[in-house]
């Protein structure tokens, strides 16, 4: 489906008795939404080992010189050589300003000079490989990736209560409104705290965007064909945004510095709102026709676990990928900046090419079936990722990567709303806020414990590692054969039955459904 099929003339934007956008224009919104999200989550992916490195060596650097400074001012000595201080200070890109650093010896300074610049920049990069200081990065790279999802995590439930209540329209716009502020943060942020906090404030906004877009989608699509093309439309925004990020913040950063991408990422993210209120108008609250299931009643339903487990494990894969790789890649292959960002991105084509092409073939195939292939190919790639001996042979174990996670979520995505279908009522908010948390957790628990278990096991951390990972998807796929024919209750199960004929003239047998199913229990 392309751009021009989505758009629609202005006359037909609106129900008139809901006055919810029009259907293709529902998934434009959450399309775009859900590509500058994600965009906004990986652009920073490439660009944190570089800050993070820069910030802990300027401070190391700082508190040496600091030392050295005194030394000589307390001993008054003077030095012979008339260039050793030429060198003193380098200029730091990432801050804008020279500082001090060790004096260099002239014959060091002579052996530099012969050196050419382009054997200096390929170099630049081989200094980091062993090093100590970059090893024990791991931890804190993983934990500001994870920042993001812990807060996800914990203001799902109330987004998704909060979607039930008032509508899909104040969620929505809250999600662009969140990811402008971080967005902000990110392009001035100077230190390890500031980074944080904008990425727990990105968390916020992707769970009002992710939560209330992917509802408004299951509300809006009600067959369960349409809906799994559709959502796999929306999720080709997300593998867009992932796709485009990594090189796109690499490539600014390296070029014109760390403000670049973020600010032109801003203006991208007024452009999405400003679309949102044409579209949407003014966003209002829209009370609630009928009461949702609980969510904690949700939570106790088996198929619904087991689904959320095949997207949080899933998802953890690439949450670990994302956190340790670049690291990796600075010690054993000497990359650039501009490697960093384009490690990933075999992952994301393969991802955009399998939510697509899978959307529909998932629901014929049999969504349990997609599932658990995708997690055993998950597995088998993270396994093999750490044979790579370049950034060419990355490609296939991370092209499968990407395209296993897509045969996941289209699968996994559409189910959830389904299942609500045939096993309780017809509401979405909190189906997609346990989807949102499954999401938020597989990529919250990867960074963090990927980090920490490539610091404490050393320099075959990286392999036990990605090891691990690979089995945990390996022994966890064949818990979605459970998914193959899940029972509907008796009660709705029957009203379904009575309804299937007139579905396709009405599109509205799941409100009948609900509405007779709230009869019965009254």
């Amino acid at each position: 489906m392309c751009a021009t099929d989505i758009l629609v003339p202005i006359e037909h934007l609106w129900k008139t008795s809901s006055e919810k956008p029009s259907n293709k224009s529902a998934v434009l919104i959450v399309c775009l939404a859900l590509f500058l999200d994600n965009m906004l989550l990986t652009v920073i992916v490439p660009i944190i080992p570089s800050i993070l490195y820069a910030e802990e060596k300027l401070a190391n650097v700082t508190l040496q010189t600091a030392e050295q400074e005194t030394s000589i001012q307390s001993s008054n000595a003077t030095t012979s050589n008339p260039l050793s201080e030429f060198g003193s200070r380098i200029f730091s890109y990432y801050s804008n300003s020279s500082i001090l650093v060790e004096k260099m010896d002239f014959e060091d300074l002579q052996g530099s000079q012969n050196s050419s610049k382009t054997e200096d920049q390929d170099t630049s990069v081989c200094k980091f490989e062993g090093s100590e200081l970059l090893l024990n990065e791991n931890f804190r790279v993983g934990l500001l990736l994870a920042s993001k999802p812990v807060v996800q995590l914990l203001v799902s439930p109330i987004i998704g209560f909060l979607t039930n209540r008032i509508g899909y329209g104040i969620p929505l716009f809250s999600g662009f409104i969140m990811m402008f502020v971080s967005t902000m943060v990110f392009a001035f942020a100077e230190n390890y705290a500031v980074l944080f906090f904008a990425r727990a404030v990105q968390g916020i906004g992707s769970a009002c965007s992710s939560i209330s877009g992917m509802a408004l989608l299951a509300s809006l699509y009600q067959d369960d064909n349409d809906r799994g093309v559709v959502m796999g439309i929306a999720l080709g925004g997300l593998a867009m945004g992932v796709l485009v990020g990594p090189p796109f913040g690499s490539m600014l950063y390296y070029f014109f510095g760390k403000p670049t991408p973020f600010l032109i990422l801003a203006s991208l993210i007024v452009l999405d709102g400003a679309l949102q209120l044409f579209i949407m108008k003014i966003p209002k609250v829209v009370a609630e026709t009928q009461k949702g299931t609980p969510l904690l009643t949700l939570l106790k339903d088996p198929y619904i676990l087991f689904a959320s487990g095949a997207l949080c494990i899933g998802n953890m894969a690439i949450g670990v990928a994302e956190a340790i790789i670049p690291i990796w890649m600075l010690r054993t292959m000497c990359s650039t900046d501009w490697e960093l960002g384009v490690a990933l991105l075999p992952a994301s084509i393969s991802y955009a090419i399998a939510v697509n092409l899978f959307g529909v073939m998932a629901n014929k195939m049999g969504r349990w079936l997609c599932s658990m292939i995708g997690l055993i190919l998950t597995g088998a790639s993270c396994i093999t990722i750490p044979y790579a001996v370049n950034i060419y042979t990355m490609i296939p174990p991370t092209f499968i990567l990407g395209f296993s996670l897509g045969l996941i979520d289209c699968s996994i995505v559409p189910l959830m709303a389904h299942l609500v279908d045939i096993r309780h009522v017809s509401v979405y908010g909190g189906v997609y806020a346990i989807t949102d948390g499954a999401f938020s957790l597989g990529y919250a628990v990867g960074p963090v414990a990927g980090g920490a278990l490539v610091q404490s096991l050393g320099n075959s951390g990286f392999f036990k590692t990605m090891l691990a990972i690979g089995m945990l998807n390996l022994v966890y796929a064949p818990s979605c054969f459970f998914l193959r024919n899940p029972p509907a209750r008796e009660e709705k199960q029957a009203i379904l039955d009575k309804e299937h004929a007139t579905y396709s003239a009405t599109g509205n047998s799941n409100d009948k459904v609900d509405e007779e199913l709230d009869e019965d229990e009254n």
